[in-house]
């Protein structure tokens, strides 16, 4: 049985020059589907798909929050964690323009500029987890030991 083809994006090219060991999960992209598509498409829980949310506080400085899919983050919680008085998601422009990647397929891995990283801390907990490989439509399958070995993040518990 052949392989099936995933593309060679910018996350893909960081992945392997870390040698990170990943598994391709592709899936059918549903415009404003999010984690729960990509779960009930993959048959996993979607407590293991993880989102990447770029976010800016109010000075307009850009960062990036890695929560499990079904979760949301708590905004103040945030804000307080980080030091700053408010947090707000990114226009998809300025996401895109900050990560090189489309709304839908962003990735933490590979990023066009350097972004801070703040990771929920259960993440760290599971045994493998699936996240966005920089395109709409494919997540990579990972451990987050790689992931924080990688982005080197800062633990955060913001989730609600």
């Amino acid at each position: 049985m052949a392989k099936e083809k995933y593309p060679t994006t910018q996350a893909i090219r960081l992945l392997r020059q870390q040698q990170v060991n990943f598994e391709p999960r592709l899936y059918k992209y549903e415009d404003r589907g999010g984690t729960a598509t990509s779960a009930r498409e993959l048959g996993i829980d979607e407590h293991r798909v993880i989102k990447t949310l770029v976010m800016e506080d109010e000075q307009k400085n850009p960062l990036i929050v890695l929560m499990h899919g079904d979760c949301e983050v708590s905004l103040k919680n945030l804000a307080r964690r980080i030091g700053v008085k408010q947090v707000t998601p990114c226009m998809p422009q300025v996401a895109g323009s900050l990560t090189g990647y489309q709304t839908g397929g962003i990735s933490p891995f590979g990023t066009r500029k350097t972004l801070p990283i703040y990771v929920e801390q259960t993440i760290l907990e599971l045994e493998k987890i699936c996240i966005n490989g920089g395109k709409r439509g494919f997540l990579v399958e990972i451990s987050p030991r790689d992931l924080k070995r990688v982005l080197n993040p800062t633990l955060i518990n913001v989730a609600l």
